[in-house]
């Protein structure tokens, strides 16, 4: 079986996050979202390349339009009906975002409507909530649970298994903790797949506490000169980070300059983060019986009149990459002056006025072809990115140890970079397909194997054999003396052989039941080579009995190996010595088969031969016998 992956959005571009992912029969779609920077057919995933009614369910990340700006348009128009999974916090503040985008462009921009607000409404009313951790059984064979990945309030990395095969999809992930959410949180799994983000593939963040002294810094100094400051952002999650750092800067500093939200969703959602302080980060939950970080005493409500009310002023608008909306009708009037600021916090896909203005520094910009805007405002790019940098991605991918890695959610180049590091550094397999292409992979598939009694018994029955194989000296003494040490070895089998039986089940039995279960007798390829090995002159040799003779040969050899060899446990039987399945003897046949002459002796010395014999999974350890039986002298 096969995991397929087809990449409906976010394939390597950032936006309309979207991947229809089959495991063994069952077809999830993770994330159902738009693309910020286009307004024709690009803004919502090709979904004429599906049947909606083969979808199993549909699994939502989190509540950013690019993860779920068309969920209502493929629910409510596309006609999808089954199940929807989300967090609890996302499916509070996923209908907050969606209403407040077609209001945007709707109502304000004058736009085809996409869908209305009753769509959301009915959509919503498909969503199942889910607890982290909580496995949840869509059917009989389709479980999926979620886990803490910070990024946003409520946002999950999404773990799904369909009988042995396994995936998680990451959606949008923080794997370091800030002012407000913690840092993604997920157990060790058995995985065949993850998709994971890459939208900062190769940067590597430095500590956010530089980061945050700029930010207070340049918005001190703007203030200060009478100027004003927009920092465009979403309305949930940077601007409730920066008005944390703003709230805490500005009781310290004594400073009276106004800071406004600008719309009324930014005050709804503060509400929520209020009720929902369990998904925060552990600062926050531990100081909320005191004092409740989302409770902005320093902030205030904007009015649209407001906008070229002198003096300076802090303003948070959405959306954040100044894509349309009230940021883009602020950034109209405030741009042309040299005493005012926009901070961009965040990640700008391309096409939206914020990637224009982090791209360099234009003079103007056209917003059609009746528009243009002077920009002499100064532009600060600061990353408050809630997206993990490409140490954060490396450290899960190692922590999971997939067999496959996809890469969605990044830029083309840097997502190449990224799969070589991946594929080089950790020896997994990578792959970042662009938007429609489809990646299969192999999934796992476990076979139940009975087991014979013979096997289980011998894995359970202990099979202890004692010898005095080797020996040691004894310390302290001028004359070296042998003294027998004991071994003892368990022989019982610790592998199996797996057959399949005519029923077809598979059976695991030991090796001695094969040959009976074949109808064939046993039988083994064994090796054997007789080699000279010079112990002393013969007069030495005939002073002792012939018996005793090999039997302290055999010993002294004993000793030798035990001395040289760190594997194996040798056993001395007296007439021969064993080590795993190398038999060694002292052989008398002068007209031995397996006998080599000895071309190197010296005449005044006599050689002794020994006798070796071996199976094959004994090679290498055989010839270091035979190296050691070969050395010049075995006598000391």
């Amino acid at each position: 079986m096969a995991i397929d992956s087809l990449v409906l959005g976010a394939g390597q571009e950032v936006g309309k996050s979207c991947v229809i992912v089959t495991i063994n029969g069952k077809r999830i779609m993770f994330d159902c979202g738009m693309h910020m920077g286009h307004l024709d057919h690009r803004r919502y995933p090709d979904f004429s390349l599906i049947n909606n009614q083969t979808l199993t369910c549909i699994v939502i990340t989190h509540f950013h339009l690019d993860h779920i700006g068309a969920l209502p348009y493929f629910t409510q128009v596309c006609g999808y009906n089954g199940p929807i999974y989300m967090t609890y916090p996302t499916k509070a503040l996923a209908p907050l975002m969606l209403e407040d985008y077609r209001k945007i462009m709707v109502e304000r921009r004058g736009e085809e409507e996409q869908f209305t607000s009753e769509h959301i409404a009915e959509c919503m009313k498909k969503v199942i909530a889910v607890n982290l951790k909580e496995t949840v059984q869509v059917d009989k064979d389709l479980q999926i649970r979620a886990y803490y990945a910070g990024h946003v309030l409520g946002a999950a990395m999404f773990y799904a298994k369909v009988g042995d095969a396994a995936m998680v999809y990451t959606g949008d992930y923080n794997m370091t903790p800030d002012r407000h959410l913690g840092a993604a949180q997920i157990d060790r799994l058995s995985l065949d797949l993850v998709i994971t983000e890459s939208t900062y593939a190769t940067t590597i963040r430095d500590s956010k506490y530089p980061r945050e002294r700029e930010f207070l810094k340049a918005v001190h100094t703007c203030v200060a000169g009478g100027g004003k400051v927009l920092i465009p952002s979403f309305a949930l999650g940077r601007a409730q980070e920066l008005c944390i750092l703003l709230e805490d800067y500005w009781e310290r500093m004594n400073l009276k300059v106004p800071i406004y939200f600008s719309t009324a969703l930014t005050r709804q959602a503060n509400m929520y983060y209020m009720m929902l302080i369990s998904w925060t980060s552990q600062k926050i939950k531990e100081t909320h019986s005191t004092h409740n970080a989302f409770d902005f005493k320093n902030v205030h409500k904007f009015e649209r009149s407001m906008i070229d009310a002198p003096g300076p002023c802090v303003l948070f608008a959405g959306p954040g990459m100044i894509s349309g909306g009230f940021s883009l009708e602020v950034f109209k009037h405030w741009a042309p002056s040299e005493k005012n600021l926009v901070i961009m916090p965040g990640y700008c896909v391309a096409g939206t006025i914020g990637h224009k203005l982090m791209s360099g520094k234009p003079t103007k910009i056209d917003l059609d072809k009746d528009t243009r805007i002077d920009v002499r405002c100064q532009i600060h790019q600061l990353a408050f990115s809630p997206h993990t940098d490409a140490k954060g991605i490396m450290d899960l991918v190692k922590f999971l140890s997939p067999k496959h890695v996809i890469l969605v959610h990044g830029e083309k180049p840097k997502m190449a970079t990224l799969k070589g590091r991946i594929e080089t550094e950790l020896g997994i397999q990578c792959y970042y397909p662009a938007i429609n292409e489809t990646v299969s992979i192999p999934s796992t598939h476990y076979a139940t194997a009975v087991t014979s009694d013979a096997f289980v018994q011998s894995c359970s029955s202990p099979n202890f054999k004692f010898s005095t194989s080797s020996s040691e000296h004894s310390q302290g003494s001028s004359n070296s003396k042998s003294i027998p040490r004991l071994r003892v070895s368990d022989d019982r089998v610790a592998e199996g052989i797996l057959v399949m039986e005519k029923n077809k089940k598979a059976k695991v039995v030991h090796q001695d039941e094969l040959p009976l279960m074949l109808g064939e007798k046993k039988h083994q390829v064994k090796f054997a080579y007789c080699c000279p090995a010079h112990i002393g002159n013969s007069q030495e040799n005939t002073s002792l009995p012939l018996s005793s003779t090999n039997n302290d040969l055999l010993q002294l050899f004993s000793a030798k190996l035990a001395n040289e060899l760190s594997e194996g446990n040798i056993q001395h039987f007296g007439d021969h010595l064993q080590l795993e399945s190398i038999h060694v003897s002292i052989c008398s046949n002068n007209d031995c088969p397996y006998r080599l002459s000895d071309n190197g002796a010296e005449e005044q010395r006599e050689p002794v031969f020994f006798c070796c014999s071996w199976e094959m999974e004994d090679e290498k350890l055989a010839w270091k016998v035979i190296s050691i039986c070969q050395k010049p002298t075995l006598r000391g």
